[in-house]
């Protein structure tokens, strides 16, 4: 079925379903398509979206959602559940951040064009027939292969009813850190696309390297199961990670501390640590060992992320610094 044609209205109540949408013709032939995992509860509820592998290195909510959707109980469930485990087939094929065909990442073209190449039409169609059905989104990223983050819960932070909606969801997903960003978000984000709409969001990052960390999936698993309890989609107790860090920053990763020169960075500092401005984050060295470049820390705050890979180009993120979260008197 073209995902044209799909209809998350005429879903079967009391059923869990997968299917695969087609999106675009491939150039041999075939045709691009996203998987979709439906639950349809038997009873009236909110509708929640999953989505993962909105990149194609990352990899943890790819294995998460399945689980999700072995544990529910269609017949137990209030609401609907609606989840795509690899959003961005192109670019998972061919494990790299964004799309081989047209260069672009997903998560920088919401709402998309259906007229438009690949990476725009598949984020139209995630748009236009599963977010704007959603009362809640969840996006679940990584660090994927070059970058590594803390296990964390990203939310929208607002006096708002939606910032509360999605400061509460993120403390109920149960993530060691929570990472709140205030309005307005940065464009072409799924989550900027559902606050645009109204509607409340959160999403995920995590230790990259191209592997796929069990603890992660469940956390993420854990998480997404604990915000259904929260909306009131099922019951049952709800499991959480300790909560280490909250913090509080723009979350606008193409604004970080870049490489100024090609190079091998070697780190000097580690996610989470507490920095001052003009600390020495790393180095940049060339290959006999020769310094190229100092990299420092260019506020105060706490390391969120640090470069995985240590070969860097001219422009590669090297690290961003965010700052501690404090509570309004």
């Amino acid at each position: 079925m073209h995902i044209h044609d799909f209809e998350l209205d005429e879903l079967r109540r009391a059923e869990k379903q997968s299917a695969w949408l087609e999106i675009t013709g491939r150039a041999d032939g075939g045709n691009w398509r996203l998987p979709l995992l439906t639950a349809i509860g038997a009873q009236d509820g909110p509708t929640l979206l999953v989505l993962a592998g909105v990149h194609g290195d990352e990899f943890e909510g790819i294995a998460a959602i399945p689980q999700v959707q072995r544990l529910i109980n269609p017949r137990e469930l209030r609401g609907r559940l609606v989840m795509a485990p690899i959003c961005n087939m192109p670019a998972c094929e061919a494990v790299q951040r964004s799309s081989p065909i047209d260069g672009l990442n997903l998560a920088r073209v919401f709402p998309g064009d259906a007229a438009g190449s690949i990476t725009r039409q598949i984020a139209w169609w995630l748009t236009q027939k599963l977010l704007r059905q959603a009362d809640f989104l969840i996006d679940l990223h990584t660090g994927g292969i070059a970058y590594e983050l803390p296990t964390l819960i990203g939310y929208v932070q607002d006096s708002g009813e939606l910032g509360q909606a999605s400061l509460a969801a993120a403390a109920a997903f149960g993530a060691p850190v929570m990472w709140g960003h205030p309005l307005p978000l940065p464009a072409g984000r799924s989550i900027s696309a559902a606050t645009s709409m109204g509607i409340p969001s959160l999403y995920t990052e995590a230790r990259g390297g191209g592997g796929c960390d069990p603890d992660v999936v469940a956390c993420f698993r854990d998480g997404v199961m604990n915000v259904m309890r929260r909306l009131g989609m099922i019951t049952g107790a709800p499991s959480r990670r300790r909560l280490t860090h909250h913090l509080v920053g723009d979350g606008n990763l193409n604004t970080v501390i870049h490489a100024p020169v090609d190079g091998f960075f070697q780190r000097e500092v580690s996610l989470l640590e507490p920095v001052k401005r003009g600390r020495r984050l790393g180095t940049i060295l060339d290959a006999t060992g020769a310094e190229l470049a100092r990299v420092d820390a260019d506020q105060d705050g706490v390391v969120i992320m640090l470069r995985g890979i240590p070969p860097v180009q001219a422009g590669d993120g090297i690290a961003h610094i965010t700052q501690p979260y404090h509570s309004p008197k």
